[in-house]
């Protein structure tokens, strides 16, 4: 068990969108911890004023308050957990004194400089921002087939393309997925988020069956932008004609797992993780690692 679980208290969330942040808090409470909850009202569900304890809304541009209200309630140690769409951080925010001074110093305005950013300034309030994952480690898989079928010929050489094209955009925090058709790159992410690039990959394909490879940064941050696919992720692949996903194994959270994989094997969606590496020979090899598990 991690050194930080041994403190039960002094704990806090930062929610954004989606299921991540009720995962984590669920997890929590497995392991005897309660969480205070910092909701961004811009994007966190209504819903987590059912379910946590102690509770406050705060807005995207609000950093001393959210510091603040953390301080109050003790936190010491906090997971940021549930995804700020990229467009609303740096459109859509009215920020205060303190995030407006830190915008400023910023030397790259992009999404990894501004959270690092604000994690530093976390940690000099005397608040350490942990591995979000740190609650939900069966929800990581191991590299491997994780479905019955096994990716094809075809999808796995668009596969082996997708990721050597995918990790180079990550490496540059430009994106985290890209969409794939006979080894040609129809769609790459931006801000839209993973499931509207495959929506739009649809739009460009000509019927041809698509690819669809997401993959972590190099040496990825854990506390934040998790690469994250989930239920919405295979529906969207189901409209868009997608036949196969890669993944990057340990460095991935799969949401509803048990439930998304049973969607893609009945879909017939063969979805693979892999070692998240950038060398090109060890992702050949594991092509070659599994067998049709029927």
């Amino acid at each position: 068990m991690p050194q930080a679980l041994n403190n039960t208290t002094g704990w806090g969330l930062i929610a954004g969108n989606g299921r991540f942040p009720f995962l984590v808090l669920e997890g929590a409470r497995s392991q005897g911890i309660e969480m205070a909850v910092i909701a961004l009202k811009e994007e966190a569900s209504p819903e987590l004023q059912r379910v946590a304890k102690r509770l406050h809304w705060v807005s995207l541009g609000e950093l001393s308050k959210a510091i603040s209200l953390m301080q109050q309630e003790g936190v010491t140690q906090a997971v940021l957990a549930g995804q700020v769409k990229h467009n609303k951080i740096f459109s859509a925010i009215r920020p205060d004194w303190k995030l407006a001074k830190l915008l400023f110093s910023l030397p790259k305005k992009n999404t990894d400089s501004l959270i690092g950013a604000v994690a530093k300034v976390f940690e000099e309030e005397g608040i350490h921002l942990v591995d979000s994952t740190l609650f939900l480690r069966p929800l990581l898989p191991e590299a491997g087939v994780l479905t019955r079928r096994t990716p094809n010929e075809q999808e796995a050489a668009d596969m082996e393309y997708g990721l050597e094209v995918a990790r180079h955009l990550a490496a540059r925090d430009i994106g985290q997925t890209v969409v794939i058709a006979d080894r040609a790159c129809v769609a790459v992410e931006a801000m839209e988020g993973t499931d509207e690039t495959i929506l739009r990959a649809a739009r460009f394909a000509e019927g041809k069956p698509l690819v669809v490879v997401k993959v972590s940064k190099p040496k990825q941050d854990m506390r934040f932008d998790v690469p994250v696919v989930g239920l919405p992720t295979v529906e969207a692949m189901k409209k868009a004609g997608a036949t196969a996903l890669a993944i990057d194994a340990s460095r991935t959270l799969l949401f509803d797992r048990e439930k998304l994989l049973e969607v893609a094997n009945a879909q017939g969606i063969a979805i693979q993780a892999f070692p998240p590496t950038e060398n090109a020979e060890l992702i050949r090899d594991s092509q070659g690692m599994h067998k049709d598990r029927g």
